[in-house]
């Protein structure tokens, strides 16, 4: 005898008995409505798997970006730049004493470098290369301007008064390489919520499909259970626990292997540091770690695809036991 039509033959007898006998043994089974161990949920937490390890990555990646975006734009916005153009008749290195004398008088200024010739010529070397004889060029001098922690110059006022002082002399705040890094930082976030929605958007079309293959597999059984009187609340708990145990299964593997990752990278990071390659690295991407916040998110995402993967099933019994007559 099949267990379909075991199970079948459990809930006729408990028609046969007294009016309560039924209400009783509906919740009892001695094996489940949907069975645990297939093919098909093995394959369901392999996909759950891979979209929360793609989702965790996304996620991490976001974080590093913006995080060192953040950094580059704080440590942009502190400095600005002064060039003194280099004028036939004019004294350079008077411009540049004067220009650097009145930066350093502007309030809110905290530290003013002015470069060398040496060094200028060191800033052209990798478009002009080494040994060039930069007498005869209109090479400008860069004076770097590193304002004060938390202090507000006024820009204007100082870019007046260097007009003033020194006429070839021109202000930079760097404020359109500001707003480039803010658009990047931008974009790259609208794109990790663009991939977490398509990763999200794949993992409901994925249980769904599951479901439904679980529901024709177990149709028999979920026809009788129905036309005795089980609830439809009670039908889809059953499978509504079934796939919250895969999805948390599946978004525990892949999101513990996006977060060992992860860890992988900082402790890599870490040993790294003060080298070249790791120095580059850092001056590119920033810190290796997502923090503590970023560990926190990609927990986050193995509960919340879960919970989708539970509401996705149930949402599906509902749906396909009203098409039961």
């Amino acid at each position: 005898m099949s267990t379909t039509d075991a199970r079948m033959r459990q809930q006729s007898r408990a028609l046969e008995g007294p009016p309560g006998a039924a209400a009783e043994l509906l919740p009892r089974f001695e094996t489940p409505i949907v069975p645990q161990a297939t093919i098909s949920g093995h394959a369901l937490v392999a996909v759950i798997a891979i979209m929360t390890f793609l989702a965790s990555l996304t996620t991490g990646a976001v974080m590093l970006v913006r995080a060192a975006a953040s950094e580059w734009q704080a440590d942009v916005a502190r400095e600005v730049t002064i060039q003194i153009r280099s004028v036939a008749g004019r004294d350079i290195e008077a411009d540049v004493d004067k220009a650097a004398a009145t930066a350093r008088a502007a309030p809110g200024v905290a530290e003013v470098r002015p470069y060398s010739r040496e060094e200028t010529a060191r800033l052209l070397e990798p478009w002009l290369g080494s040994g060039v004889a930069l007498d005869d060029l209109p090479v400008p001098r860069i004076i770097v301007v590193r304002i004060a922690a938390g202090a507000t110059p006024d820009l204007a006022r100082l870019r007046q008064e260097l007009g003033e002082q020194v006429a070839s002399a021109s202000l930079d705040d760097h404020r359109g390489f500001v707003a480039r890094m803010r658009a990047m930082s931008g974009a790259v976030l609208a794109g990790g919520i663009g991939v977490l929605l398509l990763v999200f958007a794949a993992t409901v079309l994925t249980v769904m499909f599951a479901t439904r293959a679980a529901i024709a597999t177990n149709r028999p059984v979920i026809e009788v259970l129905h036309l005795i009187g089980a609830r439809a609340s009670f039908i889809a708990g059953h499978f509504q626990r079934h796939f919250l145990q895969l999805g948390l299964k599946g978004g525990l593997i892949g999101g513990g292997a996006a977060i060992a990752l992860f860890a992988l990278a900082e402790l890599f990071g870490g040993r790294f540091a003060g080298s070249a390659g790791g120095d580059q690295f850092a001056a590119l991407f920033g810190s290796s770690s997502i923090g503590a916040l970023g560990y926190l998110a990609v927990l986050a995402q193995i509960g919340l695809i879960a919970l989708v993967t539970a509401a996705t099933s149930r949402y599906t019994v509902y749906r396909t036991i009203e098409t039961i007559h």
